[in-house]
């Protein structure tokens, strides 16, 4: 009994160590967002919020680790895990590569998931590879990781601002119309995440783009 014990204690991983299995069925994915209960409802936060939404929804329970909160998804065989990065917005990437190195999961397998004031409320757009568009996440992301091909899922929050507003803009929360449509986009993001995992990203692009 006792012998049996200890093979259990010393078989245990580490809580957030992913299990050994075929790397190409472990996926990274990550909501960039700010910490901070002042940043929760904010347009610069939707990564985040979208996370926080299929925690919900699939009971799932962020924990603080290293450079951000993480919680981990099982799906048919694959295993998603979820990073909020605790570096503020413009130190996304450092949080993004400790944890694709950590759980040694390829960057073909990596989505970042941010808001875009170039497309309107809601809209979708999944791409594999371009620039950082102006957004500092994505700019500390593709710096950290030395390129600019790896899979970004942009949600568009519109540009409804002044000249020089745009900070506040992003800063800004949602107004009421957009909270009204938000609980739909949410659970179409969630579907687009499970697509990533289950389909791949060419055929998730072909489903969710401006859907």
């Amino acid at each position: 009994m006792i012998v049996k014990l200890l093979k259990s204690i010393f078989r245990t991983k580490p809580k957030f160590y992913l299990e050994e299995t075929d790397p190409m069925k472990k996926f990274l994915v990550v909501g960039l967002g700010n910490i901070g209960a002042e940043y929760t409802e904010t347009r610069h936060n939707i990564g985040f919020k979208i996370l926080d939404a299929f925690a919900k929804k699939e009971d799932l329970v962020f924990e603080p680790q290293k450079l951000g909160a993480v919680t981990t998804y099982k799906i048919k065989g694959r295993t998603i895990l979820f990073l909020q990065p605790s570096t503020y917005m413009n130190l996304s990437g450092k949080a993004i590569r400790y944890w694709l190195e950590k759980e040694k999961i390829p960057q073909e397998n990596l989505l970042v998931i941010t808001d875009d004031i170039n497309l309107p409320f809601g809209t979708i757009r999944v791409k594999t590879k371009g620039s950082d568009g102006g957004h500092n996440g994505l700019k500390d992301t593709q710096n950290t990781l030395q390129t600019t091909t790896y899979n970004r899922y942009r949600f568009g929050v519109g540009a409804d601002f002044g000249k020089g507003k745009q900070v506040d803009y992003v800063l800004g929360e949602w107004n009421q119309e957009e909270k009204d449509k938000m609980p739909e986009r949410l659970d179409r993001s969630i579907e687009l995440i499970k697509s990533f995992a289950l389909a791949g990203i060419k055929i998730t692009m072909n489903s969710f783009n401006n859907s």
